[in-house]
């Protein structure tokens, strides 16, 4: 499922695009925000299918050398271990039923270069290497390459990534995320037979899918608030002169903040901080935190927001 980091993300993604439109047409960002998330998931099952693809290519080239009119010893003696790598044959039944991935026409053949391209690599990669010569053959060593595979060559290959980005957009900000999700999904695969090696939802529940477009709503309908907030906040700054990416890092989590009260304030600040390293200037994180802290011992004078459950963690009135 996608991380809630990566949905505050989208939503400061659709945050800025629509701060950037002329029209304010709400229900087409919100329609838009979905279907980036939507290709988020795109990317889990295409991540998931490249593992397959690069041991068809593998399977392809032993049956291609088996019939050359002069095979040598080593055509003759092929090195299966990839081919017939078991964690690959189970991720190969579980995405052939996979319904999400047929309704979406989801597949490598209008970049298949990549897949070959990849699959020069991994014969040089020092870790496929050892996996392909090591005598040791079981479930265990199979799922531990690729779950290397994934986190340590797809991760890392600068081809891949590239190509990404060309094919999508909105997969700029994805990757890391993918990758997480896909090793998640790979570390949840067992070897016993009735075992059911599902590939992870969209969301993670209903909660998670309710919160990205709560948050990204209400911080465009509460915008003019949020405004007036961080306006009493910068007493030496005009709001016009505050990068526009710093000043949607602070309406949203003014808005997470007011509108989600089972999460912590901390939780919520730590997210927003975290997120100013990278989507906003060198300097942003040190003053988005400052003015935050400030708004939040704000709106906690106005009793502008109330937390309960675990949203209480942290605050002077939890128990």
């Amino acid at each position: 499922m996608i991380s809630r980091r990566l949905l505050r993300i989208k939503a400061l993604m659709g945050f800025y695009a629509f701060n950037c439109r002329e029209d304010n047409d709400l229900p087409r960002a919100e329609s838009e925000l979905m279907f980036s998330i939507d290709k988020t998931y795109d990317l889990y099952h295409l991540l998931l299918l490249l593992i397959i693809e690069l041991a068809d290519i593998a399977n392809d080239k032993i049956d291609r050398a088996l019939h050359k009119k002069i095979p040598t010893h080593e055509d003759l003696n092929p090195k299966r271990k990839f081919v017939d790598n078991l964690v690959v044959e189970q991720l190969r039944n579980t995405l052939s039923s996979n319904n999400y991935m047929y309704s979406k026409k989801l597949s490598w053949v209008n970049n298949s270069h990549i897949p070959r391209l990849l699959y020069g690599k991994m014969l040089e990669w020092e870790v496929y290497s050892r996996y392909i010569n090591s005598e040791v053959s079981d479930y265990q060593e199979d799922k531990k390459f690729i779950i290397k595979l994934v986190t340590k060559f797809f991760a890392f290959s600068e081809d891949l990534n590239l190509n990404l980005e060309e094919q999508s957009i909105y997969w700029n900000d994805d990757m890391e995320y993918i990758i997480a999700m896909a090793e998640k999904t790979l570390k949840k695969f067992s070897e016993t037979p009735k075992s059911d090696n599902k590939l992870m939802p969209l969301f993670k529940n209903d909660d998670d899918a309710q919160f990205v477009k709560t948050l990204f709503t209400k911080a465009i309908l509460g915008s003019e608030k949020s405004s007036e907030l961080i306006d009493c906040n910068t007493t030496n700054w005009e709001l016009e002169r505050i990068a526009l990416m710093d000043i949607l890092v602070m309406k949203l989590a003014i808005t997470e903040i007011i509108e989600f009260p089972e999460i912590p304030v901390k939780v919520t600040l730590n997210e927003y901080i975290e997120i100013a390293k990278y989507y906003c200037t060198s300097k942003s994180s040190t003053f988005v935190n400052g003015i935050l802290d400030k708004i939040v011992k704000e709106m906690r004078d106005k009793e502008l927001f109330k937390k309960y459950g675990r949203g209480l963690i942290g605050e002077e009135y939890s128990e």
